[in-house]
């Protein structure tokens, strides 16, 4: 089994991300941190292959973090976006999506309504 390096497309982007959901919604962000960045690390590619260029070795995934039935249907799942470099042995951490509510979350405090964040621009539509 190969070990992969785990690097970032936007490392800063990425961990104002990773912050957001760690503060909003910490079973995904232990999840990340301590189930699938080191699975990853492993060579056990989690979720599922969206395309694949054998040629180049490259193939990209899209992995679903565990989060709570009122979260998804207000903003979407949160999904975990990766590339992995099979010839140089990386796993390119991409993003984590839904990229608006979360970097919203990092850049200025949201309220919560029933548990689930509210978006400071969307309050209206949030609320349920």
């Amino acid at each position: 089994m190969h070990s992969y390096v785990v690097e970032y497309l936007n490392e800063n982007e990425f961990k104002k991300i990773e912050r957001s959901l760690k503060k909003y919604n910490m079973l995904a962000y232990k999840k990340l941190i301590f189930d699938y960045v080191p699975s990853l690390r492993d060579g056990n590619f989690l979720g599922v292959a969206t395309s694949k260029n054998s040629k180049e070795g490259i193939v990209k995934y899209e992995l679903k973090l565990p989060t709570d039935r009122m979260f998804s249907k207000v903003h979407g799942d949160i999904v975990l976006h990766y590339t992995v470099y099979l010839d140089k042995n990386i796993v390119l951490l991409v993003t984590i999506t839904p990229e608006d509510i979360l970097d919203e979350g990092h850049r200025s405090e949201l309220g919560t309504y029933k548990g689930v964040m509210i978006s400071n621009t969307n309050a209206d539509k949030d609320m349920f």
